[in-house]
């Protein structure tokens, strides 16, 4: 018998939809906890003009876009279950790139062959040993002096304690039904400077995901009416809009996003 998490994303309801995904059917095209403004800014860290460049997890596309706006020599992008989507094709073609079906841990991409790699939201989605799999595949694809931007939710502060985790990861669980997993900054670090890389930068901005202030920013005053006009006539949609801004509130203190520049030593062993 099949499950209802093992139909494909287009056939489950807006009750069994990972957070992520139901915001995207709503209209929402910007996904990212730091907003539109942390991704541009962690785009300019990057240096993407005349880069080689890999981003893992594209999703919609919209990274996409705005990384084919820098000018890279080449853009190719891994997913494992979004190379179909329609926004996401007509993003790659706009980019002259081409989409790669694997999983983000294991690219099939030829060791040393990127400038930079890019992910967004995706790294906190993961368990500890997926993080470190798909770090590592980051360190392995990119060539020396190599850059690896990720833009992920953070905790704060650094000596937050074990319990507050262990909370705050359980109520977003239940409030977006993925088994989201954010670091604190220090341990973001840590993830990374274990495979390998030395941290160049390091940004943060409010998670302000469900904000109306973000939202506008983000998706532009109509965009941000057309969310609101859909989830007010899809009640199963509201209804989880609510319980994850809820969430998302009540531990407002403790959440925040996170932006991260790491490189590959120039000196390192390929």
């Amino acid at each position: 018998m099949t499950s209802k998490n093992d139909l494909p994303l287009a056939q489950r309801s807006d009750a069994d939809l990972p957070g992520h995904w139901l915001l995207a059917r709503l209209g929402k095209r910007v996904l990212r906890p730091g907003g539109l403004e942390l991704t541009t800014r962690l785009l300019g860290a990057a240096k993407i003009k005349g880069a080689d460049v890999v981003e893992l997890g594209p999703g919609l596309g919209r990274t996409a876009t705005d990384i084919a706006a820098q000018g890279p020599r080449s853009y190719v992008g891994v997913d494992d279950s979004s190379t179909t989507s329609g926004p996401l094709q007509q993003a790659i073609t706009a980019t002259g790139g081409r989409l790669v079906a694997a999983d983000a841990a294991e690219t099939g991409l030829d060791a040393g062959s990127a400038d930079v790699v890019v992910g967004e939201a995706m790294l906190t989605m993961q368990g500890e040993k997926s993080k470190k799999a798909i770090v590592d595949e980051a360190f392995r694809v990119l060539r020396p002096g190599g850059r690896y931007a990720i833009h992920e939710l953070g905790l704060v502060p650094d000596t937050l304690a074990d319990g507050i985790k262990d909370d705050i990861r359980r109520e977003m669980a239940r409030a977006i039904k993925v088994n989201a997993r954010p670091l604190t900054v220090a341990e973001w670090t840590e993830l990374l400077t274990g495979a390998g890389f030395e941290v160049a930068s390091v940004d943060r901005a409010p998670m302000a995901l469900l904000q109306p202030r973000r939202m506008i920013a983000d998706e532009g005053l109509f965009g941000a009416l057309r969310i609101v006009g859909n989830v007010l006539t899809h009640p199963a949609a509201r209804k989880r809009v609510l319980h994850m801004r809820k969430t998302f509130n009540r531990y407002g203190k403790q959440l925040t996003a996170v932006a991260i520049v790491a490189v590959v030593p120039a000196t390192a062993a390929k």
